[in-house]
């Protein structure tokens, strides 16, 4: 793997703060004397202490040591404590071939982003620039086309059915160019591929281990780079898990994305991001350079909690939130069955939070932004989700994950009437 052929010249130039650096490492080794950073003296910090009461009943203190910790600068990479955690469930869960391979010249390497959306903007940004050819899954997760438009990318759709992404469909995609063509010098064949393999956003479908492997073996063949973007792996709604792209990756070209927002809290702002270390090198330079690092006090809450649960009462927390996701799932299905038959067609989710529905109509903007919101209902209309989204779409997004049966049956009710008017 040649990793600086997949940087932009921004994230190839930047370099290293001395001042982060020196803060991970006092951080390291508290014992040392320092007189190097700009650090707050924590007597300044009015919080000195807090408790997290669970929802079971069960307290947990942070104490003065802890916030002490939590509440002053820390290294970009993340807490070390936190770190060491999230490293042992990637290593439990995923088993990456390349963890600990220090002869390999892509082993395995986290951080802690503010978000995992934070994550992804700033690899897309390390590694994409203006005209470049990228391969984007279609239909596509609207905050992905926010970050990816902009930067004025050729993306080159690469659709999904029901299975999730097609690699026949990724074949087509890169059918203008060989295997020899991707690699050679200055070609402008794609170096980069996305996709979220579980609980699709928007379509709710995932990939199965058969297509991972497919996709990954096409990867290899194109020396491409995988963007793993996979914030609904714990809500599969079936077991055992399917495989992460991350756990066949011997050549260290997946980059993974994973978030607690939909396990723990979304307002924590806390994700991580696990791949190969020259690419996560590049996200850390520039965190250096905007955020410096995710919160410390939402790490800290995070960690007393997962060192609480430990990794198999993590595991056993994520199971029960996919059953409730589950549940809800079948309740947003039923609901349709009843009130959508002969009006719109729609997939089963596998996962995740949402269902992709086909409204039998030929575009569904202007019913679902305007008729809709009349009758006090939202969904999301498709279009959103297109790369272009001035097409007609017929169809919309809807969400089962915080709505009671009677809501999703009264939603689907409302908008079958303003079908039928349609």
């Amino acid at each position: 793997m040649n990793y600086a052929r997949y940087l932009t010249r921004v994230s190839a130039a930047r370099q290293h703060s001395a001042i982060r650096v020196l803060t991970a490492f006092v951080q390291e080794n508290p014992s040392i004397i320092t007189m190097a950073g700009g650090m707050p003296n924590p007597q300044t910090f009015p919080i000195l202490e807090a408790t997290l009461k669970l929802r079971d009943g069960k307290t947990i203190d942070m104490d003065a040591k802890d916030m002490k910790l939590a509440l002053q600068y820390s290294g970009t990479k993340g807490l070390p404590p936190l770190l060491k955690t999230l490293t042992e469930l990637q290593c439990k869960v995923h088993n990456p071939p390349t963890y600990k391979a220090e002869n390999h010249p892509g082993p395995m390497d986290v951080i802690v982003t503010s978000g995992s959306q934070d994550g992804l903007c700033k690899v897309f940004e390390s590694m994409v620039s203006e005209g470049d050819n990228i391969l984007l899954e279609h239909p596509a997760y609207s905050g992905t086309l926010a970050i990816v438009k902009p930067l004025m990318t050729n993306a080159i759709p690469v659709e999904s059915d029901i299975n999730g992404l097609n690699p026949a469909s990724l074949r087509q995609a890169l059918a203008k160019w060989s295997p020899s063509d991707a690699r050679s010098p200055g070609s402008d064949a794609p170096r980069l591929l996305y996709l979220v393999p579980n609980g699709g956003n928007p379509t709710g479908v995932g990939l199965t281990l058969e297509r991972k492997k497919e996709i990954y073996k096409i990867a290899q063949d194109y020396d491409l780079i995988i963007l793993e973007d996979d914030p609904y792996f714990y809500l599969q709604f079936s077991k055992p898990y399917v495989p992460s792209l991350l756990s066949m990756d011997t050549d260290g070209r997946v980059v993974r994305f994973d978030s607690f927002s939909k396990l723990v809290s979304s307002g924590m702002r806390v994700g991580f991001v696990t791949g190969p270390r020259p690419l996560l090198e590049r996200l850390e330079l520039h965190m250096q350079s905007s955020v410096m690092h995710c919160s410390g006090v939402s790490q800290m809450m995070l960690y007393k909690v997962l060192e609480d649960w430990g990794i198999n009462g993590f595991l056993k927390h994520a199971e029960n939130t996919a059953e409730l996701y589950k549940t809800k799932r079948d309740q947003c299905l039923a609901a349709m069955e009843k009130h959508l038959k002969g009006l719109a067609e729609w997939t089963v989710p596998s996962g995740g939070m949402f269902v992709w529905i086909k409204l039998h109509v030929e575009d569904s903007h202007t019913l679902i932004t305007v008729k809709a919101k009349e009758k006090g209902i939202l969904f999301v209309p498709g279009s959103v989700f297109m790369l272009d989204s001035s097409q007609p779409s017929p169809y919309i997004r809807a969400s089962y994950s915080n709505c009671t049966e009677e809501q999703m049956n009264t939603a689907f009710q409302r908008l079958a009437e303003i079908l039928r008017e349609a």
